[in-house]
Formats: structure tokens, C-alpha cells, sequence
């Protein structure tokens, strides 16, 4: 190490003092900042809880969008529109409670745990998979976890995002290619930090239970699985450095103001419709065409030319929810007595871990129409196992769910994903 020139002890002091504030600063505050729950009591409600997206755009940000009467709607006001949005509520007579009174409290105990956990890793050599991670942290793990478990696993490059990161995907193989094979992604919409923490556990147990649970072992010596950790790079990268709450990817274009697109909006299947936005400043702007956004294109380029994929799961929070096809269209899939029975069964297990209790069904008929989703996309396209989770919570932390419950989601969710590859091992097609 470069020791330090004589007198300048104070200017590197003032100069770390500065980098330090640089950070703070960095990131977008969302002090005072509240996430309102309104319980709509028919159609007419939920129709004035939309118009405010329309009103407000980028100041109406739905963490849970105006679905049906028997669903909550939670969303995050500004500090500066608090006044103005619960103002319009009260006069239209729509009751709401608040969720989270100052989302910059969660935020900061958030990074604390962050940070302890860093110093930890740091003192201890060792990666903690109750913690969350940046990018960064991720994809080293990734390099280490491949080196040190490569009778197993592999790295593979799929792709590069809109900010030219690496797409990466983690293949667990005992061998053969192109053999039936099983698609797990975590993380399309960057802010869902417990999905990717859950897809890093579950990558971890599936090195720690092979040879030893009958089942997983049954299930990797004929299918392949495929694990996508980060979806969307540069969403995530950019709710660590600037903003927690960012949801869509970083892609701009010329004459547009607003940037990102909603990647579960950006599919072919039912690309446009209902459910997804024209409008680039909306949270579900679904881009200007289908797989237009090089994260989505990379996947479907990927399953499309692997051509033997036979389950597809995509894993999102929050609402506890298990679904499948279809969210475009209120359609029933024609294997959907098949579906539905295997997400109870999924569901049972995943309660019997912690007591979690999911619901289950279409994705248009239990949470609400969404066009251009990947769920969708892969029925269309041959996989008929296709499933989309909402994982913890219900609405008290919302997309800030903190690190001491990583741990509990995962193991749930591992019980609800070894039914589904069960019975696709079962039920081969």
C-alpha cells in the first residue's frame, strides 16, 4: 500500500469526508415520502385510483395498481404530493390507511444492514445469503460459486443490457445438452431486492442438496436447470447507486424525455394491451416494440434456440401470490385444471414451511390484466409449465423487505419450486 505524503493526512481526510457526502448525496431521498393502501369499494373507485396515474405519472408511483375491489392498492406519494393526493382521496370518499409512514426510515435501516454485513463478509471471508448485495457482490459470488462447484454449475453470457453489463445465467448440469430443461429468473423489476436474494439461496441449495436429496438429484439427472440472478443489470445497478425504488431498465431514446422500460411489459404475447402503457413515463411503459430491450431480447434468443425449455418461473414481489398463464387476457389455457392444481399443491407446500399463506391462480384473474409479460410469452412459446411468483410480503415493507426474512422467503419458495420441477420430472411432455 502506497503510504501517505507528509501533510497531506488532512487533505485525504477532507477528501474522504467528501466522497462520503458524495454518496450520501447520491442517492435520491425520499424522506416524509408515505405508501398509501386504499381499499376501492367498486369499479368507479378503482377507475378515480387510475386517473391518477394519468394525473401524476412520476408522482404516483403503484407498488400494488388498481386491480379489483377485493385487492388493496398501494402506492408511494412524494412528501410534496402527500397534501394534493390524499386531498383528492378524501373528497372522492376513498378511504385509505397508511402502510409505511417514511419510507427514508426503512431505506436507511436498509443500507445499516447493509453496511454491517459488508464489514462482516469482509472480516470473515465468507458471503452471507441473509444479506442483500450490489451487482457487483453478485457477480463475484457468481465467479466463485462456479469455480468452486464446476462438477455442477456453469456461467453462461447470454447477452449485454442497454448500459452494455454482462447478462449472466448460472446452468446446473450433470451432463448431455439440450436435455428438458427448467428457466428460473429473479429480479426483472429491480427493486424486488428479495427476489434476487432468493434466487442466490436457492442456487446455493441446489450444489448443497444434490446427492443427497432423492428428488433434486432424480430431477438434475434428467432436466437441466437455468438460474437468471439478475434480469435486469442496470435497473439494480441504479437502485444501489441512485435510486432504491427504480422498477424498469435504463434504456433511452432520442426525443424521449423519460427513460426505462417495463420489462414485464416488453414480451410479444399480448404486447400493448391492457395492463401495459404507451406513455414512457409510466412505471409500465412496455417499450416501442416487442423485445425491443436487449435484457428480454437476450432471454427469448436464448430459450428460443436452447428449444427444449419445459418449465419457465419468473419470480417477483411482493403480494404472496403464485400464478400462471394468462395476464393478457382473462382466456383459460387449455391445460389450466393441470395448472391450477399444481399451484395448490406448490402453495401447500410453501405454507407448511413458515405458515405463509399464498393465493393461487391466473394472473389475470388473481391479480390483475397485464399484456407483454414473460409468463405468457413462454406458454405461447411451448413451455406449459409456466409460473409467476409474488413473493413476501403482503404490504407492510412492500418492496423493502428487510434481510432478516431472506432467509424464511427463500426456504418457502424452495418447497414451492421443487413441486413445480417434480411434477414436470413426473409429467414429461
Amino acid at each position: 500500500m502506497l503510504g501517505v505524503p507528509r501533510g497531506g493526512t488532512g487533505r485525504q481526510i477532507l477528501l474522504v469526508f467528501s466522497i462520503m457526502l458524495a454518496a450520501a448525496w447520491g442517492q435520491m431521498n425520499f424522506t416524509g415520502d408515505q405508501v398509501l393502501r386504499v381499499l376501492a369499494k367498486d369499479e368507479e373507485q378503482l377507475s378515480l385510483l387510475r386517473d391518477l396515474e394519468g394525473l401524476k405519472p412520476q408522482k404516483v408511483d403503484f407498488w400494488r395498481g388498481p386491480a379489483r375491489p377485493s385487492l388493496p392498492v398501494d402506492m408511494r406519494i412524494p412528501f410534496s404530493e402527500l397534501n394534493d393526493i390524499k386531498a383528492y382521496l378524501e373528497s372522492h370518499g376513498l378511504a385509505y390507511s397508511v402502510m409505511i409512514k417514511d419510507i427514508q426510515v426503512l431505506l436507511n435501516e436498509e443500507r445499516e444492514a447493509m453496511a454491517r454485513s459488508r464489514r462482516l463478509e469482509r472480516s470473515t471471508s465468507s458471503f452471507s445469503y441473509s444479506s442483500y448485495h450490489t451487482l457487483e457482490e453478485i457477480y463475484s459470488w457468481i465467479d466463485n460459486f462456479v469455480a468452486e462447484n464446476s462438477n455442477i454449475v456453469s456461467k453462461i453470457h447470454i447477452g449485454n443490457s442497454f448500459e452494455n453489463r454482462s447478462i449472466l445465467v448460472l446452468k446446473f448440469s450433470t451432463g448431455g445438452s439440450r436435455r428438458p430443461a427448467i428457466w428460473i429468473d429473479t429480479g426483472i423489476h429491480s427493486r424486488e431486492w428479495i427476489t434476487h436474494a432468493t434466487g442466490i439461496w436457492t442456487a446455493k441449495k441446489i450444489v448443497i442438496e444434490f446427492g443427497k436429496n432423492g428428488l433434486l438429484t432424480n430431477i438434475l439427472k434428467a432436466m437441466d436447470i437455468f438460474i437468471e440472478l439478475v434480469t435486469n443489470p442496470d435497473g439494480f445497478a441504479f437502485t444501489h447507486s441512485m435510486n432504491r425504488l427504480w422498477r424498469k431498465n435504463k434504456s433511452s431514446r432520442p426525443g424521449i424525455f423519460c427513460i426505462g422500460v417495463d420489462l414485464n411489459r416488453n414480451w410479444k404475447s399480448g404486447f400493448g394491451g391492457n395492463g401495459s402503457n404507451s406513455n414512457p413515463c409510466s412505471e409500465t411503459y412496455h417499450g416501442p416494440s416487442p423485445q425491443s430491450e436487449p435484457e428480454v431480447a437476450a432471454i427469448v434468443n436464448f430459450i428460443t434456440k436452447h428449444g427444449n425449455f419445459k418449465v419457465l418461473i419468473s419470480i417477483h414481489s411482493y403480494s404472496q401470490m403464485l400464478m400462471y398463464p394468462y395476464g393478457h387476457s382473462m382466456e383459460s389455457v387449455s391445460n389450466e385444471k393441470e395448472l391450477h392444481s399444481l399451484a395448490q399443491d406448490a402453495v401447500k407446500a410453501l405454507y407448511q414451511v413458515h405458515g405463509i399463506q399464498y393465493i393461487f391462480g391466473s394472473i389475470s384473474a388473481t391479480l390483475y390484466v397485464a399484456s407483454g409479460i414473460t409468463v405468457d410469452w413462454a406458454y405461447d412459446n411451448g413451455i406449459k409449465y409456466a409460473f409467476s411468483f409474488e413473493l413476501r410480503d403482503t404490504g407492510r415493507y412492500g418492496f423493502l423487505l428487510p434481510a432478516t426474512q431472506i432467509v424464511p422467503t427463500a426456504q418457502e419458495t424452495w418447497m414451492a419450486i421443487l413441486t413445480i420441477m417434480k411434477h414436470a420430472l413426473h409429467h414429461p411432455y
